[in-house]
């Protein structure tokens, strides 16, 4: 089973950006996660700047091969 990370920000232009995070640290508190987005936020290092913050949530995968 594969876990990410999937942070969803909110950009100027209305529109939902996420940021998915391989292999995350098991068992992140909320305010974890409230200040490692607030940092995103703050640094303005993407092209599409999040303005702010609206969740964090683990995505749980599971990949089955095709097998015959």
């Amino acid at each position: 089973m594969a876990k990410t990370l999937v942070l969803t920000f909110l950009c100027a232009d209305g529109k939902e950006w996420k940021l998915n995070l391989a292999r995350p640290k098991e068992g992140l508190t909320k305010a974890q996660c409230d200040a490692a987005m607030n940092a995103v936020i703050t640094q303005d290092i993407f092209l599409k700047a999040p303005v702010s913050a609206v969740e964090a949530a683990y995505l749980d995968r599971t990949v089955t091969a095709v097998t015959a």
